[in-house]
């Protein structure tokens, strides 16, 4: 019998039909992956599994869910939990503040009597048990192999570890059997999403199901059993792993063939930086936490896209949040010949630098403001664009913002209702097109982007990708790239700079082997690998 069963599922938002006739089933202890481009109706699935809210807020859906074979109707999320259902959704739902067994424990905590509870009888005078809090937290922390004090606060994690506890305050409930990852890896460099999977297999091989959402098709064929396709809101291919590939899965997401493997490095042409020197960094210390750099120097020329890749906790994310001035740092950046003034976000955009985060939800976007809102506002604070004068005031003009928000929906095929559609509504792919068109906005002579394909179907991240080398080619804007997927620069940058244990390990061309840049991620020396 299976665990989980859809049978005719369907559900629309005032008449804009999302999904239909939905039908599949997963059987205890094994892995589906659920694939689907973004606005496909993989999220609204995994709500009315889970009893959100939205879903009762919105008439309700077609169809039934069956859990064990019988028929379940849950009225919120708390049903679902009761029935052994856990979910870790895109946007976390983490306590800046606490530590990471009080986000793990949070309402669960285990407890003590003490002299009063003792003397009243009642327990919920009890005391929090704050040493059986911590060993239990820590023992869900230890099943995904991730190297994290369970006394850590959560404001100081790097947004990788926040996805990870999420995960573990799931699998830290008793009954749970059924857990649901929407996109878990987006936000995971490649080493850390190896862990992720090989958690995945240990807690298969325990009993418990898992749904797998995620648009890195290669690690849904690495860990999945089954593997089920969403296009437009309809299941287009329910299969086992062995009877189906990953161009089979692109083109049936997408309704069209997709090539799924960018450039390698033979097909990119040699190449050498020939624009003037844009921007020296010398000596740059970064106090990052999971992410902290340590005296890196780097040079970059006018008008060339550079790379920078690393494995996760070597500092490669921490070169660009130091440019922006997000977290603590010393040394010298000197942009255009003058010395941008250190710990100072707003300096460095008034001298033209722009920034996507691969923070998106937290650092990126007003998530409870619209669109036009979102892609404007650093251009409005900076450069007054979006803004009119009446009297002595400058006041907001709505329809400039929509007209500039309108531009960028258009370019960079975001899908959404219109430029007044709020953020936080949106999938999280367009999310992304969002921090994009909002850096593209402010007109920069230097772009830093980290991550830019988190979270991003394989249709659109061609788009991104796209988007990124024309804005280049246009403009003639510098822009660094940070990612952890090595292919993914190599099909966009000139030069890729290596980073390990917070230096620069070295700068190669893109059409150096994969190899040697592995070796260098390793921690191998350029002489060592060059051998």
């Amino acid at each position: 019998m299976a665990l989980l069963e859809a049978r005719n599922v369907g559900k629309d938002f005032s008449g804009n039909v999302v999904l239909k006739d939905i039908s599949f089933s997963l059987d205890a202890g094994k892995v589906l992956g659920l694939c689907g481009e973004n606005g496909a109706g993989k999220s609204t699935l995994m709500n009315i599994i889970f009893g959100m809210p939205v879903i009762h807020e919105t008439g309700g859906y077609e169809g039934d869910i069956l859990i064990d074979g019988k028929v379940v109707k849950f009225q919120n999320t708390s049903d679902a939990l009761e029935a052994g259902i856990g979910m870790v959704h895109q946007e976390f739902s983490l306590i800046p503040g606490f530590t990471a067994a009080e986000n793990v424990m949070i309402n669960r905590e285990p407890t003590k009597p003490n002299a009063i509870s003792k003397i009243t009888r009642q327990q919920k005078l009890d005391k929090v048990d704050t040493p059986a809090m911590h060993e239990s937290a820590q023992e869900s922390i230890d099943k995904l192999e991730i190297e994290l004090d369970s006394h850590t606060l959560v404001g100081e994690l790097p947004v990788g570890y926040k996805q990870f506890l999420e995960i573990a305050r799931e699998i830290n409930k008793e009954n749970v059997k059924l857990l649901i990852l929407d996109e878990p890896t987006a936000v995971l460099t490649e080493s850390e999403a190896e862990l992720l999977l090989t958690a995945m297999r240990k807690l298969s091989a325990e009993g418990i199901s898992i749904i797998f959402i995620s648009h890195r098709l290669r690690e849904v064929m690495d860990v999945c059993d089954q593997v089920v396709v969403m296009r437009d809101g309809l299941i287009v291919a329910d299969e086992s792993k062995g009877n189906i590939s990953i161009p089979e899965i692109a083109s049936l997401m997408t309704g069209r063939s997709v090539d799924t493997e960018v450039q390698t490095g033979k097909e990119l042409e040699a190449y050498k930086p020939e624009g003037d020197v844009i921007l020296e960094i010398t000596d740059l210390f970064v106090d990052m936490p999971g992410e902290a750099v340590d005296g890196v120097n780097l040079t970059v020329h006018e008008g060339e896209i550079l790379g920078i890749a690393g494995l996760a906790g070597q500092g490669k994310l921490g070169i660009s949040n130091g440019i922006m001035g997000i977290y603590p740092t010393l040394g010298k950046i000197i942009f255009q010949g003058k010395e941008v003034p250190l710990n100072s976000p707003r300096a460095a955009q008034e001298m033209g630098i722009a920034f996507v985060s691969e923070d998106r939800r937290g650092v990126g976007l007003l998530l409870d403001e619209p669109i036009s809102w979102n892609i404007c506002f650093n251009a409005m604070q900076i450069q007054d664009l979006g803004l009119k004068k009446v009297l002595f005031f400058k006041l907001r003009d709505e329809k400039k913002m929509a007209e500039i928000a309108e531009k960028y929906i258009e370019e960079l095929k975001i899908k959404c209702t219109g430029p007044d559609q709020l953020v936080r509504n949106l999938s999280g792919g367009n999310q992304q097109k969002i921090c994009l068109a909002k850096a593209f906005c402010m007109q920069p002579k230097l772009l830093l982007v980290s991550e830019p394909t988190r979270g991003i179907d394989v249709g659109a991240k061609e788009l991104v990708l796209e988007a990124l080398k024309k804005y280049n080619r246009d403009n003639g804007t510098t822009i660094i790239i940070v990612s952890s997927e090595l292919e993914e620069l190599r099909s966009v940058a000139g030069r890729i700079a290596v980073v390990d244990e917070g230096e620069i390990a070295a700068i190669l061309p893109a059409t150096e082997s994969s190899a040697k840049f592995g070796l260098l991620m390793s921690g191998e020396k350029l002489e060592e690998s060059a051998s």
